[in-house]
């Protein structure tokens, strides 16, 4: 097994009077794709959030080595149409942590921008604003965006969710590449196709680990 990229050591999230995390420890090693499983309200989304250091847990901690660079593709459910986006802006957004916003792109992240464009059959619509593109092509767009980053860590939310079966297929064969590049694949799901495609499952319970797949 590959070392741990990340690793969660009794964490634990509050928020208000509820508890969204307790106690979750877990290795998240690099070279594999691990889905995060349970019911709504589980703690999925809370867990991606404090691994990808948008939120603090209230105890326990996330260790992380040393210039681990992280890219994070929350759930999105709708774009407004004032965002003047297209899908090209949205993939090259994913090169901003080398570059800094709103600055020129180089060959070689015009040249990331495209193949991965490519990868997920985004091409056609790069000169389409995101907002007018459908359900499931602004999420192959925003996992697009996370691949761009070509981070050590590349954390999703649903990235199956709103795809007909072809797309979810290229969406998963697209993050078992990324594993496969040395990233450590970090995904939440309700798709048991994602699941059964995952290296390693973790299934959060009422905020609790419950049970892991290795």
């Amino acid at each position: 097994m590959a070392p741990p990229a990340l690793a969660v050591r009794d964490l634990t999230v509050q928020r208000g009077s509820t508890t969204a995390l307790e106690a979750v420890t877990a290795e998240l090693p690099a070279c594999c794709v691990t889905a995060l499983v349970g019911p709504n309200g589980a703690g999925k989304s809370t867990l991606l959030d404090v691994l990808a250091g948008v939120l603090a847990p209230t105890s326990g901690c996330v260790e992380r080595p040393r210039g681990l660079t992280v890219a994070y593709v929350p759930q999105h459910s709708a774009v407004s149409p004032d965002l003047p986006l297209t899908v090209a802006d949205t993939l090259a957004m994913g090169r901003w942590r080398e570059r800094g916003p709103w600055r020129r792109l180089r060959r070689e992240d015009r040249e990331i921008v495209a193949a991965c464009a490519d990868r997920l059959g985004l091409t056609p619509l790069l000169d389409r604003p995101l907002s007018a593109v459908s359900g499931g092509q602004r999420q192959r767009a925003l996992v697009a965006q996370g691949l761009v980053a070509r981070a050590d860590v590349l954390l999703v939310d649903e990235p199956t969710a709103g795809v007909d079966a072809a797309t979810q297929a290229v969406v998963l064969e697209v993050l078992a590449g990324e594993a496969d590049r040395g990233a450590a694949v970090v995904h939440a799901t309700h798709e048991s196709a994602a699941v059964d495609c995952a290296d390693r499952v973790l299934a959060l319970v009422s905020g609790r680990a419950d049970a892991l797949r290795a």
